[in-house]
């Protein structure tokens, strides 16, 4: 079942003077990966859609899976997975995910991520203030959770 009405299309990204943002798809298997396996130990749970995420386990190709299954969910038009990368697109620094809600009183669910060597750069806070704006002015939703940034593993958990 599609997330986004009939008639809309999903906006296609934004881009800022420090990052870039574009629908996520196999071709960026191999930035993503670098940024998931040199920030393994930092990401680990904090997207809350994929508890025990990552692990130090993950294979290349098993990444390509996951990208893939990405771009096949934003063709069905059920969620949206974008990188976030650095302005030339020759790094990517993070991952923001757009899906339905798993919460009632939503419309969708917001989660992102930057990757640990951007950790104490003012990057996530300048992603998180940025997105909460193309979210507002772009997509179609009134009531947006932004898990882990809004609430708290056990708040998010304790919701209906």
């Amino acid at each position: 079942m599609p997330f986004l009405p009939d008639g809309v299309d999903p906006p296609y990204g934004i881009e800022t003077d420090r990052f870039r943002i574009h629908p996520l798809g196999m071709d960026d298997t191999l930035r993503d990966y670098d940024a998931v396996m040199t920030s393994v130990d930092y990401l680990k749970d904090r997207y809350f859609n994929a508890p025990g995420w990552p692990t130090h386990d993950l294979t290349f190709f098993q990444d390509l899976i996951d990208l893939t299954w990405h771009y096949k969910e934003r063709q069905l038009r059920r969620s949206f997975a974008f990188a976030v990368v650095n302005p030339d697109e020759s790094v990517q620094v993070g991952c923001l995910y757009v899906d339905p809600p798993s919460r009632e009183g939503f419309d969708a669910e917001v989660s992102m991520w930057v990757r640990a060597s951007e950790k104490d750069t003012g990057l996530d806070e300048e992603l998180y203030a940025s997105v909460r704006k193309w979210i507002e002015d772009e997509w179609p939703f009134e009531q947006v959770a932004y898990p882990g940034r809004e609430y708290t593993r056990e708040q998010w958990d304790s919701l209906p």
